[in-house]
């Protein structure tokens, strides 16, 4: 069993203990339940925003602690007033560190789209989402059907939710485009070994149906790699660990930001 069966694996005990918790009804009588949310793709594609979707994450299963000693409200707020796009929110917490209460403070402390970032695979967890006031779910191609895929991203959208799905190759792709995609975003981590390869965004920039806005997730580091990235096609670029593994990951996107406004 790698490291994605776990989480998954973990993830149905999860959800069906949260159900216990709190019903269908508490998470629409929530707060955030009836605010609409923020689109994704005019936030993305703003002239004065920077395509990149700045995450907020503690720690990996593959590197372990890495910010722990700095507040999702203080992140966040820096990431969005440097540029960012969208704010990606870890919310598991076994392996990444992740909290419900995360997500709710960064959307206190932003009026940008926050994506609640997790392993999805239930439909009462995008009634979470809703409630805790996320604008855009993801769907990991890797641990869904397409059936699955096909009806996550309809109640999302029954939501007013944005949808990102996220491939690893040209198979997952295939068999996991619908219509209630907003975008379609690579992950050049590869989830049962957490290695690397930006080489994976490249190789299916041009295979991403011209439909959806295309992201690049995982192992960016640098402006020229954004450059290129946009050359082949990519509106955004997921970037976390490059500015959590600072002190001040503020000043990490910042520093950031500036270099790429000047390649």
């Amino acid at each position: 069993m790698n490291i994605l069966d776990k989480i998954v694996l973990r993830k149905k005990e999860e959800v069906a203990l949260a159900k216990q918790h709190v019903s269908v009804k508490q998470l629409e009588a929530a707060q955030h339940f009836n605010r609409n949310p923020y689109s994704f793709k005019e936030f993305l594609l703003a002239d004065d925003r920077t395509g990149i979707i700045a995450e907020f994450k503690r720690q990996s299963p593959s590197k372990g602690v890495i910010n722990d000693k700095v507040t999702v409200a203080d992140v966040t707020t820096a990431y969005a007033s440097a540029g960012a796009s969208a704010l990606s929110v870890l919310t598991d917490t076994d392996f990444f560190g992740g909290h419900q209460r995360d997500l709710l403070e960064a959307r206190a402390a932003n009026k940008v789209p926050i994506l609640r970032k997790d392993f999805m695979i239930d439909e009462y967890q995008i009634l979470e989402a809703k409630a805790w006031g996320a604008d855009i779910i993801l769907l990991i191609a890797a641990i869904l059907t397409p059936q699955e895929i096909a009806t996550l991203a309809g109640t999302a959208k029954g939501l007013g939710l944005n949808v990102l799905l996220e491939v690893h190759n040209q198979e997952e792709l295939e068999r996991s485009i619908c219509k209630d995609l907003d975008a379609i975003g690579v992950n050049n981590r590869n989830l049962a070994d957490f290695t690397v390869n930006i080489q994976t965004s490249f190789d299916l920039a041009d295979q991403i149906p011209a439909d959806f806005m295309k992201i690049s997730e995982s192992a960016i580091s640098d402006t020229p790699t954004i450059k290129l990235l946009k050359q082949a096609g990519f509106n955004g670029f997921l970037i976390g660990e490059n500015f959590m593994k600072t002190e001040d990951p503020g000043l990490a996107i910042r520093e950031f930001v500036s270099e790429l406004i000047s390649v």
